[in-house]
C-alpha cells in the first residue's frame, strides 16, 4: 500500500487531492462524491481549496490513530465476550447480567471502554471530586466528542481547598459538577443502560458490581436524577467560616492592612482570600463584591 492510501484515502481521493494541489484554479465539479468526501475529512476548504500537506497529513494519521484505538477497544472488550460465553457453556444460561470488577482502575478501564464505543451519558456520584487514582473518567476527549456528563460529590470534600479548585476545573471542560449533603454510595451510570456500585460499602479495596439488567438500572439512573436535582451548584455553596471574616473584615475597615491585623492573617492571605471570593462572584471590583455578596445574603 502506497501514497496516502496508507492514511485511508481512496484512489480517486487521492488522485483529486494531489490534481488540487498542482492546480489549485483548476475547473471542479461540487457534486463530484471524492469532492464532498474530501471536504468531510477536511482536505477540502468550503472553497474547494485543498488543505496543505502537512495539514492533510495530520488529519489523516489522527483519522487513523483514533480508528484504530476503537478496533482496539473493541478487541479488548472481546475478552468480556468469551468469559461470558465460556461460563455460559459451563452453565447452560446466560450470565454477566451482574459482573464483579476486582478494583478502581478496573472499574475506570470498563468505564472508559463503554464510553469511548458511545460517549452519550455519563453520571457519576462519588465521595470526593478528584479520583483516587489520579485519572478522571470521563476523560477530556470523551467530553470534546459530545458526552453528557454530571458528577455529583459529598459536601464533606470541601474541607480541601483543592477539591472545590478540582470541581471547578472539571466543570469548565463539560464535566458538570454539584454538591450534595446527602448520604453517598459511590454508583455511576453510563449511557442509563450499565451501572456500577461498589460491591462492598464497608470495604473500598473489594472493587465494583457492574450492573446490565434494565430494572435495576433504570431505578438507579433514576436516583441519582432526584439527587442532582436536590444538589447545589459550585457558585451556590456557603461560605467557608474564614471567607465569612474576610468579607465582613473588608466592610469594617479601610485597608486591608487592618483588615489582616483584626483576622490575625497576613495582608498576602487577605487578599488571596478576596481574590477568590470575587472569582466566585464574578466581580471584577470589590465594591461590585459587596453589592453581589449583599444580594447574595452573604452580608
Amino acid at each position: 500500500m502506497t501514497g496516502l492510501a496508507s492514511l485511508g484515502l481512496t484512489t480517486e481521493q487521492e488522485q483529486l487531492y494531489r490534481r488540487l494541489l498542482r492546480d489549485p484554479g483548476a475547473p471542479l465539479d461540487p457534486s463530484l462524491p471524492a469532492v464532498t468526501e474530501l471536504r468531510a475529512l477536511g482536505l477540502l476548504d468550503d472553497a474547494l481549496n485543498a488543505a496543505a500537506p502537512a495539514v492533510a497529513v495530520d488529519l489523516l494519521v489522527r483519522r487513523r490513530i483514533e480508528h484504530t484505538q476503537r478496533r482496539l477497544a473493541e478487541l479488548s472488550l472481546a475478552w468480556d465476550v468469551l468469559t461470558e460465553l465460556t461460563e455460559e457453556h459451563r452453565s447452560g444460561r446466560p450470565v454477566q447480567m451482574v459482573e464483579h470488577l476486582p478494583d478502581g482502575p478496573a472499574v475506570h478501564r470498563r468505564m472508559r471502554l463503554l464510553l469511548h464505543d458511545d460517549p452519550g451519558e455519563f453520571t457519576h456520584l462519588k465521595e470526593r471530586a478528584v479520583a483516587p487514582d489520579g485519572g478522571d473518567v470521563p476523560a477530556g476527549g470523551l467530553l470534546a466528542r459530545g458526552l453528557r456528563s454530571r458528577t455529583l460529590f459529598s459536601a464533606r470534600a470541601l474541607a480541601d481547598p483543592g477539591q472545590e479548585q478540582h470541581a471547578r476545573g472539571r466543570h469548565a471542560l463539560g464535566d458538570l459538577h454539584r454538591v450534595t449533603t446527602e448520604p453517598i454510595r459511590h454508583l455511576a451510570v453510563v449511557n442509563r443502560a450499565v451501572a456500577f456500585v461498589q460491591a462492598d460499602p464497608a470495604d473500598p479495596a473489594a472493587g465494583a458490581l457492574q450492573i446490565r439488567q434494565r430494572g435495576v438500572v433504570a431505578m438507579l439512573a433514576d436516583v441519582l436524577d432526584g439527587m442532582w436535582e436536590r444538589a447545589r451548584d459550585l457558585d451556590d455553596l456557603p461560605l467557608s467560616p474564614i471567607e465569612q471574616q474576610v468579607l465582613h473584615a473588608l466592610t469594617r475597615h479601610d485597608t486591608d492592612d487592618a483588615a489582616a491585623r483584626a483576622l490575625h492573617i497576613s495582608v498576602r492571605k487577605l487578599r488571596a482570600h478576596v481574590a477568590d471570593l470575587m472569582a466566585r462572584l464574578g466581580a471584577a471590583t470589590r465594591f461590585q463584591a459587596a453589592l453581589l455578596a449583599k444580594e447574595r445574603g452573604w452580608l
